[in-house]
């Protein structure tokens, strides 16, 4: 408040019962001033800022850096200035810092693990106030040798003696920003730490330099640019965080085994972090837990499952949804002995399961089709294994019915309309005689993942096409959820798009 111009700190001074929710005050030439709180911003004067008001806050401040901020000695708070073309300051946000304590409950049992641990979000969601918090945790609580890489003083705030909120946690200050991958090399070769905290990794060498600190066995915990994993993994400078892609030519016999395109995307290397963080909201995150399947699954068309935690009001951290690996042994589990046996196919009466062999359909589709509807079914990779084909429109099934080991043993060939799981789940549905009640349960447990998929991503959902009365149940589920839904089609192909 002391470094505001006199009418600004006057205002907020008069709203006392909402200052503990300020988030920033904007200061901008010939503009009223601003106080930004969570959802609204207040005016906090009548006549614009002016050059003296620019200069009262510069001259009680420390110096900007090249990434034009600066702060308040032994405080977290960050002033960061707008610039002219000839370099004079003609706007300001005064950032209020605070050292929330309390934060790494949500995620304890993963800081304690001693894996490398990459927390993304957006700007402004907590990344830094968590980092801050799991270095003094470490540092305080478990007695490691913790060193803070501060580039901007965010993490331990300005000046030569760090902040409180780190705890017994050393800081490292870095002069220019082009020079944090240097210093946390340093940080390394010259302080013997056992973790290393970053904020901020955003170049190659940085990247580099990440890898290098892991591959020498000391524990590294940053954040980074990016919402999500796969916008971590889209990018061509930050990828080689989670492991990097590479572009890969499969010989023949490889292409058809896996029934893909010769040249596939794969994961270059082991991936730096261990544990993906993506910081959704103060009190919640989605856990990637195991990194290096996640891309490869990633790579292979699935759709990322990560653990969703919250905590309540009451301070209790409840898991919301099973990361992927929990999710896959549950389904198995879930699987029952006998379930839905449709009558064996004509010369296989003995056959307990019935194994179908995929022709231009996704194998992974059907594998996941077959797991959430709990069938008897299994896929096989040969025509001697199979009881029947199951193929998709377009392919001459003319010739593969008349392929010599399929008339040879007799088998059946069906024909899906598109390749798409809605499809695959229709045909399955049909195929084992599954009652109505069974498919509206379907239904419903496909809304129930699309709308956890729109929560995290906040991309739409497209659910199957489904009678009217259906569409109705998934409605009350979305709405149930807070999220918002409507139909899109005609008869009989109308389906239900979920998205926030």
């Amino acid at each position: 408040m002391a470094i505001l111009p006199p009418q600004v700190r006057q205002a907020l001074n008069r709203m006392e019962d909402e200052q503990l929710d300020l988030i920033e005050v904007v200061l901008d030439l010939g503009r009223r001033a601003e106080a930004r709180f969570p959802g609204k911003f207040v005016f906090l004067t009548a006549d614009p800022v002016s050059r003296e008001d620019i200069e009262y806050v510069t001259t009680r401040i420390g110096t900007f850096g090249k990434d034009n901020r600066a702060g308040i000695e032994r405080t977290l708070h960050r002033i960061s200035a707008i610039r002219n073309r000839v370099g004079g300051v003609v706007g300001l946000t005064c950032r209020v810092g605070r050292a929330v304590y309390g934060t790494v409950s949500i995620i304890r049992d993963v800081v304690e693990s001693a894996q490398n641990l990459l927390l993304l979000g957006r700007p402004g969601v907590g990344k830094t106030t968590m980092l801050r918090e799991i270095a003094r945790v470490l540092a305080e609580e478990f007695s490691k040798r913790v060193v803070i890489v501060d580039t901007s003083n965010e993490i331990a705030g300005d000046g030569d003696i760090p902040h409180p909120g780190i705890g017994p946690a050393r800081r490292m200050q870095v002069p220019q920003h082009d020079e944090q991958h240097a210093v946390m090399i340093e940080a390394v070769e010259n302080h013997m730490p056992q973790v290393i905290v970053v904020d901020e990794i955003g170049t190659e060498a940085e990247a580099y330099a990440a890898r290098t600190i892991a591959e020498r066995g000391v524990q590294l915990v940053a954040t980074a640019h990016g919402n999500t994993l796969e916008n971590l993994l889209m990018n061509p400078t930050l990828s080689d965080l989670v492991g990097g892609i590479q572009v890969v030519t499969l010989s023949d016999e490889e292409a058809r085994r896996r029934k893909t395109q010769k040249s596939v995307q794969e994961r270059k290397a082991p991936p730096t972090f261990d544990v993906v963080i993506e910081i959704q909201a103060q009190d919640a995150v989605a856990l990637h837990l195991e990194v290096a399947s996640v891309v490869d699954r990633l790579l292979r068309g699935y759709l990322p499952s990560p653990e969703l935690r919250q905590r309540d009001p009451e301070g209790t951290v409840i898991v919301l949804e099973p990361s992927a690996a929990e999710e896959e042994e549950q389904l198995i589990e879930e699987i029952p002995s006998r379930p839905y046996l449709a009558p064996p196919p004509p010369g296989h009466e003995t056959m307990e399961n019935v194994r179908i062999y995929p022709y231009a359909v996704s194998r992974n589709r059907l594998e996941r089709a077959i797991k959430v509807m709990g069938l008897s079914a299994q896929i096989v990779r040969t025509l001697d294994q199979a009881d029947l084909v199951l193929t998709i429109k377009g392919q001459d099934r003319r010739r593969l019915a008349e392929a010599p080991r399929v008339r040879e043993r007799n088998l059946p060939v069906h024909v899906l309309k598109s390749n798409t799981t809605a499809q695959i789940q229709d045909f399955l549905a049909r195929y084992f005689k599954i009652s109505d009640s069974k498919t509206e349960e379907l239904a419903l447990k496909e809304a129930e993942e699309a709308v956890r998929r729109v929560v995290r991503s906040g991309r739409p959902a497209d659910l199957a096409p489904q009678r009217s009365t259906i569409r109705q149940l998934q409605h009350e589920l979305a709405e149930r959820y807070k999220v918002r839904s409507r139909s899109f089609g005609t008869e009989p192909l109308r389906y239900v798009r979920i998205y926030k």
